[in-house]
């Protein structure tokens, strides 16, 4: 019998991946099941991005391999965006790598500066890909508890009363998925002083500084981040264009030299067309940014007003592409999202997918249209019966 490695025997499949199946069955059988749950951009990516991509098929050279740091034009792209956007200056040369989606990047920092019993703190809740990139490296998991009391913040003293002699890396992402929480300096640059105390790679994962939100944020916007942190962020949610499978890293030349190796050996370069794409994208002007605000917010307040419907709590601050909502009765998260899944045909996210700290939180996507969202509405204020 061949049997699979050790690593796998702690590694669950991505929860999306099982979900799906099973809401794609229930289509099957005939259930008008609406899709609250997954943060895949329904709206059309920029005209120009698609007219260029289009465009660089006929390139010549656009379909052999490409280089391993992608085209000068693509991080050139990337780092006037870090300028325009967060007011951070980049080179070019030594400071950002392109990747295939952040995703990738979480996969590629982890192999790049984790041995065998490492120790990684990793936020609950938090994205899930932490913890299985941590596992699959057969690194030790060490997780820290985010609190709304805390703005879903990192409790520094919480953190300087751990054993942290073997932690190696700590992810953060703010702004924050799952709770929407937009970033506070102040505990950052803190989290920043107690990482660099304590020799531990600092990695703040950005994919939704540009979604509902006022203040552009990047790590690298604090005092002596260049010395301790790496920054991933991503054109998925953006620039609606999660299928293209785009996104990059940004630090100091030594980290990136560290993730170009293990890159290096990985893939063999972005296909030209989607890197020629993704430079135009990068470059477009902040009413395109406007544009697909003003649409969110219209979802958002009827998301907010499914909310209602269903007794939770919510952030009106709160930025990006979901909804974080508080429980308030006895039902955990697991139970509310399959009552709405069973018997209203809507499938939300249960915040238990993020950690333990989000068994009495919903989390609800903005990536469905008004008409969705309001058929979303009338069948949880008129239930059907059963």
């Amino acid at each position: 019998m061949i049997s699979v490695s050790n690593r796998l025997q702690e590694t669950k499949e991505y929860y999306f991946s099982k979900k799906l199946r099973e809401v794609a069955q229930l289509k099957k059988q005939g259930k008008p099941i609406i899709n609250l749950g997954i943060g895949s951009p329904d709206l059309a990516p920029p005209k120009e991005v698609v007219e260029e991509l289009m465009k660089a098929t006929q390139t010549p050279g656009a379909y052999q391999y490409q280089a391993y740091k992608g085209l000068d034009e693509l991080r050139e792209a990337m780092c006037n965006f870090y300028s325009t956007h967060y007011g951070v200056t980049v080179n070019q040369d030594q400071e950002v790598l392109p990747l295939m989606g952040s995703k990738e990047g979480i996969a590629l920092i982890s192999m790049a500066f984790l041995n065998e019993g490492d120790k990684v703190l990793v936020p609950n809740p938090g994205y899930p890909t932490y913890q299985a990139a941590t596992k699959l490296l057969n690194a030790e998991l060490v997780t820290y508890k985010l609190r709304a009391e805390n703005a879903w913040h990192p409790d520094v003293e919480e953190l300087n009363r751990l054993d942290l002699s073997k932690v190696k890396v700590m992810w953060i992402n703010y702004p924050n998925m799952p709770t929407g929480q937009s970033v506070e300096k102040a505990k950052l640059q803190e989290l920043i002083l107690f990482a660099k105390s304590n020799d531990i790679l600092l990695v703040n994962d950005n994919p939704y500084s540009m979604v509902l939100t006022e203040d552009k944020f990047s790590i690298f916007q604090l005092e002596g981040a260049e010395d301790i942190c790496l920054e991933l962020n991503s054109l998925s949610k953006s620039f609606n264009l999660a299928g293209f499978r785009v996104g990059f890293l940004v630090g100091n030349p030594e980290f990136i030299s560290a993730v170009l190796k293990v890159k290096s050996n990985m893939d063999s370069g972005m296909f030209l067309p989607i890197q020629k794409a993704a430079a135009k994208a990068l470059r477009l002007k902040t009413s395109w940014f406007d544009q697909q605000n003003s649409i969110y917010k219209m979802r958002r307040s009827l998301v907010w007003e499914i909310c209602d419907a269903l007794n939770l709590s919510y952030n009106r601050s709160a930025v990006g592409l979901f909804v974080w909502a508080k429980i308030n009765s006895s039902q955990t998260a697991e139970d509310l999202a399959d009552e709405l899944l069973y018997d209203r045909d809507i499938f939300v996210t249960p915040g238990t997918v993020f950690g333990s700290n989000g068994l009495k939180y919903l989390r609800f996507s903005l990536c469905l249209p008004v008409e969705e969202l309001n058929e979303c509405k009338q069948r949880i204020l008129n239930p059907k019966v059963l």
